[in-house]
């Protein structure tokens, strides 16, 4: 659970650095970020398992390799997500507020909650599902979203669009919610019968495979930024690297239902982030949102540790006596 939450702070970081990469002069197109991410993570990755001698560095363990083409095509939308999440536009959401686009796709965690239960046949309480609840509330009340709340928060207009235009962008963010929820649940399913750099390797493959068709075939220009430019796009590298890292270090020590909770603490960091470089005051409404989600993850994280987790612990270490 710890290595998910430390993952969602990267994840903050690597999205102010995408906010800042965005605002200037020139930006760097969404799909081009991705690319020199995703470059950035397979490179690391097949040099870590070359100079481990891990085997299977490039095809990965046999056994799960439908799983990790799976994890590889589903997490695509993931990061697209991810890195177009911070712009004041969303991509995929363009007649969506930022707020109630936010709301969308931190539905992620509950649907995730699910699918591991049904699918993965892995546990899941009912005090599990009040701190997911929860924590959407907290999200609701960081973002406060247009449709429940009447407007956007400092006086901003509605996105331009016709319904059919809203409905569109609304599915949209349900398929990015979709294709979140399989990357999760497909990491999970492969467990630790593969390695973490494995999975990522397949991720950071697939990606920058279909990126590079996607600025293909849109005619997408290749913009060269400065050097300034440079160092923010490395810096979105090394942060998605790390936060891949931990996130699939941590869902596969975790059930889904668990892990996925950790995931709402993103919102809390990247409000105090954005307090720290950008200035923007929190208002009391995100304050007691923030708490609302941090007290969640806590829950979960101290439920999690009691009698019987130190049995399996004590159980994990007799038998690895005898292997």
């Amino acid at each position: 659970m710890l290595f998910i939450i430390s993952a969602q702070f990267f994840s903050a970081c690597m999205y102010v650095s995408v906010k800042i990469l965005n605002n200037l002069e020139t930006p760097v197109h969404a799909l081009q970020v991705i690319i020199i991410r995703m470059a950035i993570t397979f490179i690391c990755c097949v040099i870590y398992m070359i100079i481990m001698r891990i085997p299977d560095p490039i095809t990965g363990p046999k056994d799960v390799r439908s799983l990790l083409i799976i994890r590889g095509i589903t997490g695509c939308v993931l990061i697209s997500h991810a890195t177009l999440k911070f712009p004041d536009i969303l991509l995929l959401t363009k007649h969506l507020s930022v707020a109630d686009a936010t709301v969308l796709i931190f539905l992620t965690p509950l649907m995730t909650a699910v699918a591991g239960s049904v699918l993965l046949k892995e546990s899941y309480s009912t005090n599990q599902a009040v701190a997911a609840v929860c924590s959407l509330l907290g999200v609701v009340l960081v973002t406060r979203p247009p449709f429940l709340f009447g407007s956007i928060p400092g006086g901003g207009h509605l996105p331009e669009g016709t319904p059919a235009e809203r409905l569109a962008a609304v599915a949209a963010c349900m398929i990015s919610v979709l294709g979140n929820t399989g990357a999760y649940t497909s990491i999970r399913a492969i467990g630790k019968r593969a390695h973490p750099m494995h999975i990522l390797t397949f991720l950071s493959l697939w990606c920058t495979i279909i990126s590079c068709l996607g600025m293909s075939v849109s005619n997408i220009p290749v913009v060269y930024p400065t050097p300034w430019g440079w160092i923010l796009l490395l810096m979105v590298g090394v942060f998605g690297f790390v936060t891949q890292t931990l996130l699939t270090m941590g869902l596969q020590r975790e059930t889904v239902s668990r892990g996925v909770t950790g995931m709402y603490t993103q919102v809390l960091f990247a409000v105090v982030l954005e307090r720290l470089i950008f200035g923007v005051m929190p208002s009391l409404l995100s304050i007691i949102g923030a708490v609302i989600i941090m007290s969640s993850a806590l829950y979960v994280v101290v439920s999690g540790h009691g009698v019987r987790s130190c049995y399996q612990t004590c159980a994990n270490l007799h038998l690895t006596r005898y292997r």
